[in-house]
C-alpha cells in the first residue's frame, strides 16, 4: 500500500459534509504564495470555483499549477493565503480529513487489490460494511464501463482501464471536490480522448466541483467550464474556453493557447496599430511601455488571403487539415505567417505564388517586437 494512493482516496473523518451529499461545494483559493527556497512557485494566486464547476489550470511545467492543486488537497501548505471549501477555511485541516477525491497521473492503485477493492477502499476506511461497499463499488465500475474488470488486479489491466478504476475510486466516496492531477498524460491519444469525454460526462452528471491540472491545451479547452492560464505562479487569465481563445488578455495567453502569428506593426496613435498596410484598433489599451514598433498577434483564421500578383507575400507551403488548409506565407523581412483557408479556396494556391494578406478591421493584440 503506497502513501500516495492512500492519500488519493482521503481517509475517514471528512470535514466537507457527509459522503453522499451529491452536490459540489464552492472552493476559494485566496492569495496563495509558496516558496521552495528562492523559487516562488505561487505568487498570490486567487481563484473562485463555483459549485459543480470544472476549472482547468493550464500552463507550462513549473508554472505552479500542480502546487496550487496540492495545496487545495492538503498535501502541501501555503506560505501565505487561505483555502476555503463551502465557506469554511480548511487551510489547517490535514489532507485525510478534507474528504476530496483525487486522481493522479500515475494511477496509484493498490497493486495487491482487485479493481473492486480499489474502488471500495475509501468506503472501507469510512466504516462501510462489505455488502454496501461492494454494491457501491460495482455501481462505479459499471459507470466507468469496467464491470467485467472487477476481479482483476492492476497489472492485468491496460493503462486506460487503470485510470478509470482510479477515477471510480475517487468518485466512490461522493466527494464534493474532485482533484485531477494530469490524469491523462500517460495514456495514448485515442484513450485520452475517450477518457476525457467520460470524465466530463461523469463530472456533469454528478455535479462535483472539479479542479483539473494539465499542460495540454486541447484537454483544458474541451473539458473545462473555465480555464485558468498560469505563468510564473500567477494566473494570467481565467475565462471560458471561447473567450480565452478569441480574447486573450496577454501575449503569453495568446501564444500559449492555440496558434498565433506575430506580424510586425507600428503604433500610430491612441489605441491603433498599422500592420500589413492596414490601421486597426488595438485590443484593450496598449500595454505600458509600448511605443513605435510592435508585434501584432493574429490567429491563422483571422487573416484574409487572396492570390494577387505583386502582393505582400509568397506562398511557401500548404498543410491539408480537412475542410481547412493552412497556408504558410513568407512576408518581407523573412517573416512567415500561417493563414487558414477553406480547402476549396486554397486549392489554387501553389508554393511560389504571390498573394495578398490583410487584416480585418477587428481589434488585435499588440505586444513588444520580438
Amino acid at each position: 500500500m503506497t502513501t500516495r494512493a492512500a492519500a488519493g482516496t482521503a481517509a475517514s473523518g471528512g470535514v466537507l459534509g457527509a459522503a453522499g451529499s451529491g452536490a459540489g461545494a464552492p472552493v476559494t483559493l485566496e492569495g496563495l504564495s509558496r516558496f521552495y527556497g528562492p523559487v516562488r512557485a505561487l505568487d498570490g494566486l486567487s481563484l473562485d470555483i463555483a459549485p459543480g464547476e470544472l476549472v482547468a489550470l493550464l500552463g507550462p511545467s513549473g508554472c505552479g499549477k500542480t502546487t496550487a492543486l496540492r495545496i487545495l488537497a492538503g498535501f502541501e501548505s501555503a506560505d501565505s493565503g487561505s483555502v476555503s471549501v463551502d465557506g469554511k477555511d480548511i487551510s489547517q485541516i490535514p489532507a485525510a480529513r478534507r474528504d476530496m477525491g483525487m486522481v493522479f497521473q500515475s494511477y496509484s492503485l493498490f497493486p495487491n487489490m482487485t479493481a473492486l477493492d480499489n474502488v471500495g477502499f475509501g468506503l472501507r476506511m469510512r466504516g462501510h460494511r462489505t455488502a454496501g461497499r461492494n454494491r457501491r463499488a460495482h455501481e462505479l465500475l459499471d459507470m466507468v464501463g469496467l464491470t467485467d474488470q472487477a476481479r482483476k488486479y492492476p497489472h492485468q489491466m491496460s493503462g486506460g482501464q487503470q485510470q478509470r478504476v482510479a477515477l471510480a475510486r475517487a468518485l466512490a466516496i461522493e466527494p464534493r471536490v474532485l482533484l485531477l492531477d494530469e490524469p491523462l498524460s500517460a495514456l495514448d491519444a485515442k484513450v485520452r480522448l475517450q477518457l476525457r469525454e467520460q470524465i466530463r460526462m461523469l463530472q456533469q452528471r454528478l455535479g462535483t466541483t472539479t479542479l483539473f491540472v494539465t499542460h495540454d491545451q486541447e484537454e483544458a479547452l474541451s473539458m473545462a467550464d473555465r480555464v485558468g492560464v498560469m505563468k510564473d505562479g500567477r494566473l494570467e487569465q481565467v475565462a471560458v474556453p471561447s473567450q480565452l481563445y478569441a480574447e486573450p488578455a496577454t501575449a503569453f495567453v495568446a501564444e500559449f493557447v492555440g496558434i498565433m502569428n506575430r506580424i510586425p506593426g507600428e503604433l500610430t496613435g491612441e489605441g491603433e496599430v498599422r500592420a500589413l498596410g492596414t490601421v486597426v484598433p488595438v485590443q484593450g489599451a496598449p500595454g505600458a511601455g509600448l511605443s513605435g514598433e510592435v508585434d501584432v498577434l493574429v490567429r491563422p483564421e483571422g487573416l484574409h488571403l487572396a492570390v494577387q500578383p505583386g502582393g505582400n507575400g509568397i506562398v511557401t507551403d500548404k498543410t491539408f487539415l480537412g475542410s481547412v488548409t493552412r497556408v504558410s506565407v513568407r512576408l518581407s523581412g523573412d517573416v512567415t505567417v500561417k493563414v487558414d483557408q477553406a480547402t476549396t479556396a486554397a486549392a489554387s494556391m501553389t508554393p511560389g505564388e504571390s498573394v495578398q494578406i490583410s487584416l480585418p478591421g477587428t481589434p488585435v493584440l499588440a505586444t513588444e517586437r520580438r
